[in-house]
């Protein structure tokens, strides 16, 4: 048990230090406390790195890329899926990305008729905006 708070006051400190990835950093100590109650050791390490994924994946895209995005006039004809669009899931083939300029994190879309920020690697969604 000594052992598990040790390092669960590890990676916290480390946490708190760290500033600049803040949800990638607070998925991966969220899921290192939790796989170390669970799983120990093992469930530690399991855990921090599917927490450090999962804390990625739901970084929302800078205040530039919104803007930017928001600006951008409406394609003449739009997309519809019957699939709903949520944040964490990836947008079906058929959906056509637009870049964003300057930022080849991002990219854009308009889904259902709204616009979506979209990571184009993977096609994941990260924002959905109004």
């Amino acid at each position: 048990m000594k052992k598990l708070l040790v390092m669960s006051a590890a990676i916290l400190g480390l946490a708190s230090g760290a500033q600049a990835q803040e949800s990638t950093v607070n998925g991966a100590v969220g899921g290192a406390v939790t796989g170390a109650i669970i799983g120990g050791p093992v469930g530690a390490a399991v855990g921090g790195a599917v927490g450090a994924v999962a804390g990625t994946a739901i970084d929302p895209p800078p205040d530039r890329v919104v803007t930017y995005v928001r600006e951008q006039p409406l394609p003449p004809q739009a997309v519809i899926v019957e699939q709903p669009v949520v944040v964490g899931r990836p947008v079906p083939e058929q959906v056509v990305l637009m870049p964003v300029p300057e930022e080849p994190a991002y990219a854009y879309a308009v889904v259902n008729e709204q616009r979506v920020i979209v990571d184009p690697g993977s096609r994941t969604v990260v924002q959905v905006l109004d």
